[in-house]
């Protein structure tokens, strides 16, 4: 495997490789790689796996439920994954007890070369390997998942958009939630009255001033009140 120094690589390492790019291949992100914006690689676990019929897990030692994936069997594919990147290049598994996706992992994740994301599976991985190899643990939600796939797609959807020549308007990133540190504020377009509801006058007066103003009031009104924990962030950094 390649890495061009100019375009931004997912490498996903996973047992079902067959799913990507699902989404990934849709709207701005499969036109970004359709021309060449971002690269996709897959890494299928199952050509790592042992014996006749390529095991890749075993069950928990000391008992439990389900299965394990194999530490010998990660580690070679996690080593193929990293063998030719250039740093940086964060190594990174997507697990329910990460530390939550925020847009600043994404910006940084953006900033970087590339990044290799882990898939896992049944119970997960050996403690081992995310120690042997210093992975980050980053979860999309409290909640759990049949597995990374989804996940992975996810994030690698919210890094492309940040790429160069992605969207189109690219001034529109800054207004989007979580960029300023808010939720984004109400959007409207016509009719300008609906079922008797009247889009706001200060949108319709091509006041610019007033219109930001309005824009902001509103999106820390609604970042008030639907996510606390982000106005106090907010609040304590601007």
């Amino acid at each position: 495997m390649t890495q061009s120094s100019r375009t931004w690589t997912a490498r996903v390492i996973s047992l079902f490789p067959e799913v990507f790019p699902g989404v990934l291949a849709c709207s701005l992100s499969g036109q970004a790689l359709e021309k060449g914006l971002w690269g996709l690689e897959t890494i299928d676990l199952r050509q790592y796996g042992i014996g006749k019929h390529r095991d890749v897990d075993g069950p928990p030692i000391g008992g439990g439920a389900g299965m394990v994936l194999r530490p010998d069997v990660m580690e070679s594919a996690i080593t193929d994954a990293m063998s030719s990147v250039s740093a940086p290049w964060p190594l990174i598994y997507l697990s329910p007890r990460g530390r939550p996706v925020d847009q600043e992992l994404i910006a940084m994740l953006a900033a970087a070369n590339g990044t290799t994301l882990i898939c896992g599976r049944y119970e997960g991985l050996d403690e081992r390997v995310l120690n042997h190899f210093d992975i980050a643990e980053y979860s999309i939600g409290d909640f759990v998942l049949s597995g990374g796939e989804l996940a992975a797609q996810v994030v690698i959807d919210a890094v492309v958009r940040l790429l160069p020549g992605v969207v189109g308007n690219a001034a529109s990133l800054h207004d989007e939630s979580f960029s300023s540190g808010l939720l984004e504020y109400p959007q409207f377009t016509r009719p300008t009255m609906w079922q008797g509801k009247q889009v706001p006058e200060v949108l319709l007066s091509g006041n610019h001033a007033k219109i930001a103003a309005w824009r902001k009031e509103a999106a820390e009104r609604v970042t008030r009140l639907r996510r606390p924990d982000l106005w106090r962030k907010y609040r304590a950094t601007s």
